[in-house]
């Protein structure tokens, strides 16, 4: 099975066909995504691209266009001041599924 390695978001992942993972927030109304691949692994052959592997293409779905992680929760206090504050977030996320790497 190959694998390849994409960039997503300005960050990158080792991707294989019919794999889900979660990415940044992509814009709204996108269905289908297109990415060059940077490097593909196919058993002991490997393809370094410079800066993409030609005629290499990998195709994905997203599957659901809102995921929220969970809460994360960051507290600033100082102490004798009788100053404190809570904030929390959570980060959004795609989820594609990998449909085919060509």
């Amino acid at each position: 099975m190959a694998k390849a390695v994409v960039k997503i978001g300005g960050k990158q992942y080792i991707v294989a066909e019919k794999e889900t993972l979660l990415v940044d927030l992509l814009p709204e109304g996108t269905k289908e995504l297109t990415l060059d691949a940077l490097l593909v692994i196919d058993g002991d052959k490997v393809s370094v691209g410079a800066p993409t592997v030609k005629d290499v293409t990998v195709k994905a779905k997203v599957v659901d266009d809102l995921v929220k992680a969970d809460k994360v929760v960051a507290i600033r206090y100082k102490a004798k001041k009788r100053v404190h504050k809570t904030m929390g977030h959570r980060q959004k996320y795609s989820k594609i599924e990998i449909t085919s790497i060509k």
